[in-house]
Order: C-alpha cells, then sequence, then structure tokens
C-alpha cells in the first residue's frame, strides 16, 4: 500500500527481452516519473571495459569503470547493441561492482516523489521495501524472437538458434549467481508477457498500481 502523498516508488524484474523495460518506460511516463534503467549502468560498465580491450573478468577494473558511471550520461542507444549486453551479464558477477552499482540505483530510487528502476535485482535488493514490485518474464523461445526481430529490424543480422543460445545461457548466468540472482520477490506481481502485448501488460501493471495507490 501507497501512503497519500508518498512516494511512488515502483521496482519492475525480469529477464531479457521480457518486455520489462518498455512497460518500466510506459508505467513512468504515465505517472510522470523517473525512470531508470538498471540494466544500462551495468552496460555502461562494461562498454567502457570493452573501448578500453579490458578482461571482463578483472573484477579490479570493473570496480574503477563502476565508481566512475554517471547515472545522468546512460545513453541508451549506444548501449544497445547485443555484444554490450552479453557482456554486461559477466561483469554483473563481480560483488564490488554491484555494491557500486546498486548504491548510486538507490541513490537514484529515493527521490521525493517516486520512480520506476527496472532491472533483474530491483525488488530483491536494490528497492526491497517498494510498495510496488513486478516480475516481467516470457518463455526464452519468444524472448529470443523478440531480440532476433529487434536486430533485423535495425538492419542488423542474427540466427535466431544462436540469439536464442545466448538467452537461455544468459538466463542460467543471471539466476545462478551467487550475488544478488535473478528471481521474483516474494510479493512481486508475476506478469508473463508470452502471448500478452505489451499494451494488456501496461493495463495490468496500471491497475495494479492504482489499487496500491488508494
Amino acid at each position: 500500500m501507497i501512503v497519500a502523498g508518498g512516494p511512488l516508488l515502483i521496482a519492475i524484474d525480469g529477464p531479457a527481452a521480457s518486455g520489462k523495460g518498455t512497460l518500466a518506460r510506459l508505467i513512468a511516463a504515465h505517472y510522470d516519473l523517473p525512470h531508470l534503467d538498471t540494466g544500462l549502468t551495468y552496460r555502461a560498465v562494461a562498454q567502457a571495459m570493452l573501448a578500453a580491450g579490458l578482461d571482463l573478468d578483472n573484477a579490479g577494473a570493473a570496480l574503477a569503470a563502476a565508481e566512475a558511471i554517471d547515472l545522468a550520461a546512460l545513453d541508451r542507444s549506444a548501449l544497445s547493441a547485443h555484444a554490450v549486453g552479453e557482456a554486461a551479464s559477466r561483469v554483473a558477477v563481480h560483488p564490488a561492482v554491484r555494491r557500486i552499482l546498486v548504491e548510486k540505483q538507490r541513490g537514484f530510487a529515493a527521490q521525493p516523489g517516486g520512480s520506476v528502476l527496472d532491472g533483474r535485482d530491483i525488488g530483491t535488493v536494490v528497492c526491497p521495501d517498494a510498495p510496488v514490485k513486478f516480475y516481467v518474464t516470457a518463455s526464452p523461445e519468444v524472448r529470443a524472437r523478440r531480440r532476433h526481430d529487434e536486430i533485423l529490424h535495425n538492419g542488423g543480422t542474427a540466427q535466431f538458434d544462436t540469439i536464442l543460445a545466448d538467452v537461455i545461457r544468459r538466463d542460467a548466468r543471471d539466476m545462478g549467481r551467487a550475488d544478488s540472482p535473478l528471481r521474483p520477490a516474494a510479493d512481486a506481481h508475476l506478469l508473463d508477457t508470452s502471448a500478452m502485448t505489451i499494451e494488456a501488460a501496461f493495463r495490468a501493471a496500471r491497475s495494479i498500481i492504482d489499487q496500491a495507490r488508494v
């Protein structure tokens, strides 16, 4: 339940290509709230390391890159490459990197009027006290098809089987890591978008949020 006049903090988690990012942006726009895609913070660390030719498994270098990240300077278009996303999943296993980025993310979440954050550990780690939490998911095949179609739409080339293998491998890495694994919070509302349009998911989420505000 959201206290009348209190901040509207919404936590959205889920695996890659589940629709959580699009849903988060729709919710943020509808309720006029600032939005942070926390995945971009890990992507920014990965991109910085790739650009510098650094080993993604180098925890010290990853920590230095994380400390330098400016949340106000995240560029979604520059960070959207599939290779950067794969690298981000490797960078995210470093506990020290997660600690630094979680601290930055919590600072963003603490805005007086509220905010919308989406990622993989928002409801469980970053904002466990958020009054509204969602876990957005879809089958690996559906998510791989979405990613494949997105790459083709943007003029790239990709093999569906390769994308599916990447999705399954990334799920295993994200769900199996020892520090802050991807999983739904106990009190999260589940939205399976396998056979649901983003508009339908948004309507369902909005209904839940409005009920929590009563």
